[in-house]
């Protein structure tokens, strides 16, 4: 008689794909790489600390996830990460950076997240999502449509969209965010919160509040871009109080037991902008509140003005110095292309994990590939043993 396979199929109990294989840390006296030790966040025990990245892929419709998500993100998870983030996900439908983005505003949602979460479970690899809000960067075309920078109208597809004031990100833009009341902040929290409960309904191991890159909560950080007068804006209290309360509100729906990230921009890269100053300050008022249990470290993304230094690894110093001064875990982030370079981080201490983002683009068994380059040698997906020897 035929055995049928049923998706997603439990692996056998012994076996854990990316799991270390034949490593012998006893009579070798052999160190095992930092970039495959083990880490434990709450209940969270991660295989690994290589990280993918939440990168938009703007293929949804309506904010559904589809067979392409699947295809996507089942490669990750077959290719040796310890935890695959899913990319930015819309806690609103006017919160989509474009009409492509992934949502989590509805119920309907729920069946496509979960489809790509029992995947990633069933070869042994965690899972997270970032919730976010696009803000004044909202209501724009997929990026790799012509003119997907600017903002549209909805006559062309797009919708009204809000920011902490009337400032547009973009200067020559002819629609101007409207300026949210605080009866639509308190709206938006709650929409957080809803949304941190869908994930863990769908069973996601992670959450990362996306407070980055000019989005809705890191244009509020800015006194470049929150130029409100209320309680929700002016000083550096009152510029962190929206973030501060999506993180309480998320912390309502999500189990202390299990993690929350937040990622944000350590520095706008414009004079007069919010600095890593401002982030160690924050992230410090983040870890006494005991809310957050993760920074995931990035810049940019919130001024047309921005003068970036480029290169190597050159957002990494942003997480060592969180991590130092703050005492919390951070994430390296930004064009970190080989395990070396991730290696080198952790080895340092500059950071608890690495987030790869477009390496994995270009090369999606990048974990596989690390082991070997770091002398060790892992579980491939079982179905693939027959090719490897």
């Amino acid at each position: 008689m035929t055995q049928e396979f049923k998706y997603p199929f439990q692996l056998p109990n012994d076996y854990k794909v990316g799991g270390i294989k034949n490593f012998d840390n006893g009579a070798s006296k052999k160190k095992l790489p930092k970039l495959f030790e083990p880490l434990i966040i709450k209940d969270l025990e991660l295989k690994n600390r290589i990280v993918v990245s939440p990168m938009c892929m703007y293929t949804s419709t309506d904010g559904y996830m589809n067979d392409f998500h699947l295809v996507h993100y089942a490669q990750f998870a077959r290719g040796g990460a310890g935890l695959v983030m899913v990319e930015a996900s819309a806690v609103t439908e006017e919160g989509r950076i474009s009409f492509g983005d992934v949502g989590i505003y509805k119920d309907e949602h729920l069946d496509g997240l979960k489809r790509v979460v029992n995947f990633i479970h069933s070869h042994n690899t965690k899972v997270g999502i970032q919730l976010a809000h696009a803000g004044r960067k909202a209501s724009t075309k997929p990026m790799f449509l012509p003119d997907s920078r600017k903002t549209i109208s909805p006559d062309e597809g797009g919708w009204e969209f809000y920011g902490p004031t009337e400032e547009p990100y973009l200067s020559n833009s002819k629609y101007l965010p409207q300026p949210l009341t605080t009866e639509q902040i308190y709206d938006i929290i709650k929409s957080f919160g809803i949304a941190a409960g869908r994930a863990l309904e769908a069973g996601f191991d992670v959450i990362d509040i996306h407070s980055a890159h000019g989005y809705l909560l890191d244009s509020f950080l800015s006194p470049l871009s929150n130029k409100r007068t209320d309680e929700f804006g002016g000083s550096f209290e009152g510029r962190i109080k929206l973030l501060l309360e999506v993180i309480k509100e998320v912390r309502t729906h999500w189990p202390m037991s299990k993690p929350l990230f937040v990622r944000i921009s350590c520095t706008e890269w414009v004079e007069g902008g919010w600095t890593i100053e401002d982030s160690v300050k924050l992230t410090q008022i983040l870890k006494n509140q005991g809310l957050v249990d993760l920074i995931d470290c990035s810049s940019g993304g919130n001024n047309q003005n921005q003068k970036i230094n480029t290169g190597p690894m050159y957002q990494v110093a942003f997480a060592q110095e969180v991590k130092e001064k703050s005492s919390i875990l951070t994430s390296a982030v930004g064009m970190i292309n080989t395990a070396q370079q991730a290696e080198s981080i952790l080895q340092d201490g500059k950071a608890d994990i690495v987030m790869i983002g477009r390496q994995f683009l270009k090369d999606p068994n990048f974990g596989i590939h690390a082991a070997v380059e770091l002398g060790i040698e892992i579980h491939v997906p079982i179905q693939y043993n027959y090719f490897s020897k």
